[in-house]
């Protein structure tokens, strides 16, 4: 069963919930070789995340930046993690409840998605930066 494996550099977007998917599956073309498998995206990062949903709307995305700046709001007290700003502990915790991973599955050479599924990366910090990825497909 073959291996592939290439990480991805994404450019720094600004906070908020982005679309990836066509940059993830241009960054391993090798995955058009399995018939079946599976594509696994790990971020690298503590303060980034990444989750699978709405691919059309972008008002999904906008909706997902607010409800979760109201549900870790950067004016909490009690945090003591802010030396790299009042974003900086509410970033880890909104990549902790997202999660740093997806596995995908890859189906004829493609992911095999909803029709409405797309990849995001959810840049959770004002200025994040450049984001990599560890992009690992296998299959047969």
């Amino acid at each position: 069963m073959p291996y592939y494996q290439t990480q991805l550099t994404l450019s720094a977007h600004p906070r908020g919930f982005h679309l990836i998917t066509q940059e993830v599956v241009q960054a391993l073309p090798e995955m058009a070789q399995l018939e079946r498998g599976l594509l696994h995206v790990f971020i690298q990062h503590t303060s980034a995340s990444l989750t699978l949903n709405e691919n059309a709307s972008a008002d999904v995305r906008r909706d997902f930046e607010q409800h979760f700046n109201v549900m870790v709001s950067e004016d909490i007290s009690y945090f003591e993690h802010t030396y790299e700003g009042p974003d900086d502990m509410p970033a880890h915790i909104k990549a902790s409840l997202l999660g740093s991973s997806l596995t995908l599955p890859i189906q004829n050479g493609r992911l095999a998605l909803g029709t409405w599924q797309g990849m995001y990366l959810c840049e959770h910090r004002d200025r994040g930066g450049a984001r990599k990825l560890m992009l690992t497909a296998h299959g047969e």
